[in-house]
C-alpha cells in the first residue's frame, strides 16, 4: 500500500469509510496501533522494509537520492534473498520504488516479477498465482499504489490556478480513479451531501501555534503553500472524503487477494501481514501529501493475521513496532526461518501469541525523514529539525494525539526534552548506525 495512515480502517474507529477486508483481516489477527514506517516518503520507506535497515544507511532521506548504490551487503540480507536461501519461491507485484536496483529491477532484492500492474491487474495476478500448484513456499509481495492518487487533488488544483502545464502528464489513470472518488453520492443535496456524508476537517486541522519554522520547509513543494493559502475548509473536506473512497477502492482489491488465498486453500499455512510505505497528512495541520514527522504521515497500519496468529482479533496499544526494521525478522519468525543477526529490529510474533497487556519490548523507535530525525517513546514524540532557530518539537501523545502543543518550547519540560535528545543519540550508538551531527542540540 502507499499513502495509508494507521487510523485510515473502519476497525480503527474510523466512520467515515467502509474497509471490511481489512477489518476481517485484523478480526482474525493482531493489529498494532503504534507501528511506524521508517521514513514517511515512499522510496526510503520502501527500502527499510524491504532490506531491515534504517534508510540513512545508504544516505538516503527523500525520493530525491533514489539513485543511491545499495552494497551488496544489504541486498544478500534483502527480504527477498533471505526467503530465497531457505528456499522459497519469492514473487513481487505492482509498485516497487527502490533504489540500487541496477537495471535488474525488484530482481536486485530477490524477487521475481508476476505484474507491474499497481491496481486491479495486481488482484487478478495474486488470484492466478495462488491457482497454480505450488512445490515450494512462497512469500508474495502485493504492492497496490491507492490511496496513493489522492495527491493529484492538490497537484491540479494549484496548476489550474496558476495556468501551469500539468504535473506528472501521463498520469491519466490516477487523475481517472481520483475523479470518479470525488463524486457525490446519487439521490442527495450538495447540502445533504455536506452535512451528513463529508467527513469534517479533522480537530487538529490548524497549525500548531509553536510548529518549528522548518517543519514547512520539509518537501515543501508550491501547491502545498497554495492549498494552505486557498483551500476552503469544504475544500479540505472534499480531500478527506474523496481519501476515504480511494481507500476504500483498495480494501476491495485486498478483498479478492484474501478471497483467493482462502478459496485454494492456501489460507491454512499462510500468514499475511498488511502495512503501508506511509501515510497521508489527511488535513491535519492544513497539510495533505507526505514526508511529515506527524502522527498521519508516519504511523502506519500494521496487522499480522492468519497461520501461527493465536490472539485473534487483539489491538496492541502498547508496543513501538518499526516496519521498516521489524518486517524482515518478523516474517523469518513466522517462516521458521533465521533472520539476518546484522539487522537490528525484532520479530513481533511473540506479541501475536498472547493478549497479555505487554511484552518485554523496546522502549523507542526512530523514524528519519528529508531535515528532521523522530524519536517516539512509551508516550512522547520527539522532532529535531537540521536547521532553524527553534528547530525542536516535543508532544505529548497521550494527552496532546493531535500533535497541538509543542512542549520543546516550555521552559518546564526542558528536562524531558534534554532526556530525549540523549534518547535519540544514543539509539544510533546502541543500533550502530551514525548520528548526523546536524541534528544534535546543545
Amino acid at each position: 500500500y502507499r499513502y495509508q495512515h494507521a487510523g485510515m480502517m473502519s476497525c480503527a474507529g474510523n466512520r467515515w469509510l467502509k474497509t471490511p477486508a481489512l477489518d476481517a483481516l485484523a478480526s482474525s489477527g493482531v493489529r498494532f496501533e503504534r507501528a511506524y514506517c521508517g521514513n514517511p516518503v515512499c522510496i526510503p520507506s520502501r527500502f527499510s522494509m524491504m532490506t531491515g535497515t534504517l534508510p540513512s544507511r545508504i544516505g538516503m532521506d527523500s525520493n530525491k537520492r533514489a539513485s543511491l548504490p545499495v552494497t551488496d551487503a544489504i541486498l544478500r540480507n534483502s527480504l527477498g534473498h533471505v526467503f530465497r536461501r531457505a528456499g522459497y519461491r519469492t514473487v513481487y507485484g505492482g509498485k516497487v520504488h527502490l533504489p540500487g536496483t541496477r537495471g535488474k529491477g525488484v530482481g536486485a532484492y530477490g524477487f521475481d516479477v508476476i505484474t507491474a500492474d499497481e491496481r486491479e491487474g495486481l488482484a487478478e495476478a495474486c488470484e492466478e498465482f495462488f491457482g497454480q500448484d505450488h512445490q515450494q513456499p512462497f512469500l508474495l509481495v502485493a504492492s497496490f499504489i491507492n490511496p496513493h492518487d489522492i495527491c493529484y487533488m492538490a497537484i491540479d488544483a494549484w496548476t489550474k490556478a496558476k495556468d501551469k502545464p500539468a504535473m506528472y502528464p501521463k498520469s491519466n489513470r490516477e487523475r481517472q480513479c481520483l475523479a470518479e472518488s470525488l463524486k457525490l453520492p446519487e439521490g442527495i443535496s450538495r447540502e445533504g451531501f455536506l452535512a451528513e456524508l463529508c467527513p469534517p476537517v479533522p480537530e487538529n486541522f490548524e497549525i500548531p501555534e509553536n510548529e518549528p519554522a522548518a517543519a514547512r520547509d520539509t518537501d515543501w513543494r508550491e501547491f502545498r503553500q497554495y492549498v494552505q493559502d486557498n483551500w476552503s475548509a469544504q475544500d479540505w473536506r472534499l480531500h478527506r472524503w474523496a481519501y476515504a473512497r480511494l481507500t476504500e477502492r483498495v480494501d476491495a482489491l485486498i478483498g479478492r487477494v484474501l478471497d483467493a488465498l482462502h478459496r485454494t486453500g492456501l489460507d491454512k499455512n499462510t500468514t499475511v501481514v498488511f502495512t503501508s510505505d506511509h501515510g497521508d497528512m489527511d488535513s491535519a495541520h492544513r497539510l495533505e501529501h507526505k514526508s511529515m514527522p506527524y502522527q498521519e504521515a508516519t504511523n502506519v497500519p500494521l496487522v499480522v493475521s492468519g497461520a501461527g496468529v493465536a490472539a485473534k482479533g487483539h489491538v496492541d496499544q502498547d508496543h513501538l513496532v518499526s516496519t521498516g526494521l521489524d518486517l524482515i525478522p518478523t516474517l523469518c519468525d513466522f517462516a521458521g526461518i533465521e533472520s539476518p543477526s546484522e539487522l537490528a529490529g525484532h520479530s513481533v510474533k511473540p506479541l501475536t501469541n498472547s493478549a497479555a497487556p505487554r511484552h518485554p519490548w523496546r522502549g523507542e523507535l526512530v523514524v528519519e525523514n528529508e531535515g528532521s530525525r523522530v524519536l517516539v517513546t512509551e508516550r512522547h514524540k520527539y522532532a529535531v529539525y537540521d536547521h532553524g532557530e527553534s528547530r525542536e518539537m516535543l508532544v505529548d501523545l497521550k494527552s496532546d494525539p493531535g500533535e497541538m502543543r509543542n512542549l520543546a518550547v516550555e521552559a518546564e519540560y526542558a528536562g524531558l526534552l534534554a532526556q530525549h535528545r540523549r534518547r535519540l543519540r544514543r539509539w544510533y550508538e546502541e543500533n550502530n548506525e551514525n548520528f548526523d551531527e546536524k541534528y544534535i542540540v546543545t
